[in-house]
């Protein structure tokens, strides 16, 4: 595959959702790192344009493999991306120093804890949330928090014995309302700590007793008449309602820890890898499996587990799984159920699952066999089926009101349409809107002919509808003798109820099934193919009649009429000597005297 073909096929696969990614160079050296709200179209435009700068001329020229990493917001996609660069010092970024660091919010270690912003950790002890992406989301938030609980602001020793002593004096704080005065001993240590309990929620996202302490403060302002006031608690609530204190990571005592997600189906296994340094993700690994006895998940993941952590050289002695596979027996394992843990294993789900929908669009271009046989292989494990469906039919009907019955039979062969395999079929024996016994006639006369003239059976019939138009296709392959010798299921719309012969429970596929995908396709394609039949007929017949109310003009004249003119508007606009030369002159003078 050329270099060009290959960064198509990269680009086609990335997805429309914000994260980082990262260009490598043919000898697999780490070029540039950089964030996106958008993966595709920000790569895309790499590829896309003249680029105006020399440098990125060069950086495009030399870009061989394209990998990246989704995040939920583009805030996560920033501090990644700042991780990465300090981590992997690709060539092509600037050099981002420490003292450029995002802000964190921090609950100091003290007898009455101050809470404020720093770009600094010191370890001795205390609590620190973050990093945050903007330090206006900081100050919103330290905002919100002192409005709600009176903090103190000094860095005085507010130890025990100094207290007591009085070495300290209230200050302008106190006398605003915004400090109680721990320094003269006006609050006590379990209430002020109290506060910071509330505070620490805050910050961490749960924000059930502030909003419920502002919401009281309005209603009593508001009995109050001092709507004013209540109008301000009422913004502060929207405020804390909209704001998302999580960011990818939040909390820094997260540190040394790897991470590990797996993602399969019929014939692939895909591990996801992240590790994670002081809250923050350093790297991130998807790796790709080919099945060969039929492997179980907690086989492959612990495969998976001993392959990365052995490739990565990782020294971390705790790792994240979403269920317990045996380990290295020092490693500490942790199944996380809820809180920071948990969202961390989500993401790492979301990467593997975004890597393989990638691979899948990749092979689906590259490896059009491989794709094939791995969604024919799915298709025969969730349908139960005894043998791969490479060939699927599916039957239709379309009327309305009675009009014009008519049914539609789409082929699908090997997962695609197999268009000039498609049947109309015109309902011959069946009065009025009877779908069942429509059904009954196209499934007969369908196969009826196939094994009349020796043409190959399906390996799989769909029948739109649920179980009578099921009931009533078995009742025409048992006239056959066809039943057991032919797979057949019926899909109702309303919940996409997948139903099989004699079983009255149905069958609901994941929605994000491939095979539910192909049998939507199947079904879509049908009735499509069968309203434009309909439609068809029905515009035909209209024709007809406009014609046929000229007196002396019957259906053999009209059909005529149109071969010879193609449309009703030409035989309007015809002149009597061209209408003569088709239907004689007589005709012809009934037509022009009729339109004109």
């Amino acid at each position: 595959m050329s270099k060009s073909t290959s960064i198509k096929v990269q680009l086609s696969a990335l997805p429309d959702n914000p994260g980082v990614y990262q260009f490598y160079d043919a000898d697999g050296k780490i070029l540039y790192v950089g964030k996106a709200k958008n993966l595709k179209k920000r790569v895309s435009s790499y590829f896309n344009k003249q680029q105006e700068y020399g440098k990125t001329r060069v950086l495009v020229k030399k870009i061989h493999t394209i990998k990246h990493i989704v995040v939920p917001t583009e805030s996560d996609a920033l501090l990644l991306e700042n991780n990465l660069i300090k981590t992997l010092l690709p060539r092509y970024n600037v050099l981002l120093k420490d003292d450029k660091s995002y802000p964190w919010i921090c609950i100091k270690k003290e007898r009455f804890p101050r809470v404020f912003s720093t770009r600094k950790l010191i370890k001795d002890g205390s609590e620190y949330f973050g990093p945050y992406t903007s330090m206006k989301t900081v100050r919103t938030l330290l905002e919100l928090v002192k409005s709600l609980y009176p903090l103190r602001t000094c860095n005085y020793d507010l130890s025990e014995d100094k207290i007591e002593a009085g070495k300290y004096k209230v200050c302008l704080e106190y006398h605003l309302g915004n400090c109680l005065g721990p320094c003269e001993g006006y609050q006590t240590e379990k209430e002020y700590h109290d506060q910071i309990e509330d505070i620490r929620q805050i910050i961490k996202g749960d924000l059930r007793n502030a909003l419920q302490s502002f919401k009281e403060q309005m209603k009593a302002y508001a009995a109050e008449m001092e709507f004013e006031k209540a109008q301000r608690i009422k913004d502060k609530i929207e405020v804390l309602e909209n704001y998302q204190a999580k960011s990818t990571v939040v909390n820094p005592k997260i540190n040394n820890v790897d991470v590990f997600t797996i993602i399969s189906d019929e014939t692939h296994a895909y591990i996801n890898f992240l590790q994670l340094s002081h809250g923050s993700i350093v790297r991130s690994h998807t790796l790709e499996i080919k099945k060969k006895l039929e492997e179980t998940d907690e086989e492959l993941l612990q495969l998976g587990v001993t392959e990365l952590r052995q490739r990565f050289k990782s020294t971390s002695r705790e790792v994240y799984l979403p269920f317990p596979v045996s380990v290295d027996g020092d490693l500490k394992v942790t199944l996380p159920k809820l809180g920071d843990k948990k969202r961390i294993l989500d993401l790492s789900e979301r990467n593997a699952r975004f890597y393989r929908q990638d691979r899948l669009k990749q092979i689906k271009i590259t490896d059009p066999d491989r794709h094939t046989k791995r969604i024919m292989a799915q298709m025969k494990s969730d349908l139960r089926l005894s043998e791969e469906p490479r060939h699927i039919e599916c039957f239709d009907n379309s009327n309305i009101q009675g009009s014009n019955p008519v049914a539609a039979c789409v082929v699908f062969k090997d997962g695609k349409p197999s268009k000039k395999d498609y049947r109309h079929f015109n309902i011959k024996t069946v009065e009025g809107p009877d779908d069942f016994a429509s059904m009954e006639e196209v499934v007969f006369r369908r196969y009826k002919r196939l094994v009349n003239e020796g043409e190959p059976l399906p390996q799989l019939i769909v029948i739109d509808g649920g179980k009578g138009q099921l009931s009533s296709a078995l009742k025409s392959l048992d006239l056959l003798g066809l039943r057991g010798k032919i797979a057949i299921i019926g899909i109702a719309k309303r919940l996409e109820e997948i139903y099989f012969p004699e079983d009255p429970v149905p069958l609901y596929l994941d929605k994000r099934s491939e095979s539910l995908k192909i049998i939507q396709q199947l079904r879509n394609e049908a009735h499509r193919f069968g309203i434009t039949h309909h439609r068809n007929k029905r515009s035909k017949g209209a024709i007809n009649s406009e014609l046929e109310n000229i007196d002396g003009i019957g259906e053999k004249t009209a059909e005529q009429l149109l071969k010879s003119f193609k449309s009703v508007k030409r035989i309007k606009e015809a002149s009597i000597d061209s209408l003569a030369a088709s239907v004689g002159m007589a005709k012809a003078k009934k037509i022009f005297k009729t339109f004109h």
